[in-house]
């Protein structure tokens, strides 16, 4: 029997993943009281194999006995099923623009602030994200983003290592990415900007790729941010980081950072022990 314990902040994501793991068959019960959650175990234990796959949706809405959380994951991992960890993380920024724009309020602050409330939150799960199998941070996933995560771990039971990267391209003129962890500049190889034919197309065009690319110096450019990309991720994993945002700009952020956005992950998408998506931040505008 697998069993799935989803935690984490209040508006990071629970709900969203206790239904995908429920449409991936998963049997799923959110917001079960610490204490009856060892007296659950005991009842899908008998089922008499019935239930192969169940997820429980624990968080702070539990109440005071939420400190108990480790002594029933404790009591819960003896033999072959012992719980699996997911934690649901997001920043402070995306969390309380969440809340405003549900103009729900924090379970912890009903009548205060909701930045009170989260600060608050962090502090008392910071023992169960600690001993997390899983972090997914959501502050850049769409909810298909996340799905495909969720499936990579829970149905195809491939490696995870709490990595998602987001690789972004931009244009200058429209401002670097605030979110930025890593920015690289290409505004030095050729642009298509200045050939007629190219101009209206994107680095989503093979023949602007094939423009941009026809070059040595953008080819070996590849190369190199491909090679210490790789370098780069392992040592973040292994200093907690669970979450990779690589900004590459160009002047407007149509046609060189598109192209090497594309190439780069076409590079990256291999590894599938973290998770990896594009953006193209300016591509429209």
């Amino acid at each position: 029997m697998r069993i799935v314990i989803v935690t984490g902040l209040s508006g990071a994501g629970k709900s969203t993943v206790m239904k995908i793991l429920e449409d991936a068959g998963y049997f799923c019960v959110d917001n079960l009281p610490v204490p009856l959650i060892h007296k659950f175990h005991g009842l899908i234990q008998n089922s008499m194999g019935d239930i192969e796959k169940v997820a429980l949706g624990i968080d702070i809405r539990s109440g005071i006995n939420l400190s108990e959380i480790d002594d029933a994951i404790s009591a819960m991992s003896v033999g072959e099923s012992a719980p699996e960890i997911l934690y649901m993380e997001a920043s402070d920024e995306t969390l309380i623009k969440r809340y405003k724009e549900t103009r729900r309020t924090h379970p912890l602050m009903a009548q205060g602030r909701v930045e009170d409330g989260i600060v608050k939150e962090r502090q008392q799960l910071a023992v169960i994200k600690k001993n997390a199998d899983y972090i997914i941070n959501t502050d850049n996933l769409l909810v298909r983003d996340l799905k495909t995560e969720i499936q990579k771990i829970f149905v195809e039971n491939k490696q995870y290592s709490n990595m998602f990267i987001n690789i972004v391209s931009f244009g200058f003129k429209h401002g670097i990415p605030v979110d930025s962890d890593l920015v690289f500049d290409v505004r030095f190889m050729p642009n298509p900007y200045y050939v007629d034919e190219l101009r209206g197309k994107t680095g989503n065009d093979k023949v602007v790729q094939d423009f941009v690319m026809n070059s040595e110096i953008s080819r070996e450019f590849v190369k190199k941010l491909t090679d210490m990309v790789k370098f780069l991720i392992p040592n973040y994993i292994a200093e907690g980081k669970n979450q990779l945002v690589i900004s590459i700009g160009c002047t407007g952020g149509h046609h060189r950072s598109v192209t090497i956005v594309n190439k780069l992950f076409d590079q990256l998408k291999e590894c599938e022990e973290y998770g990896i998506k594009i953006t193209h931040r300016d591509i429209d505008r």
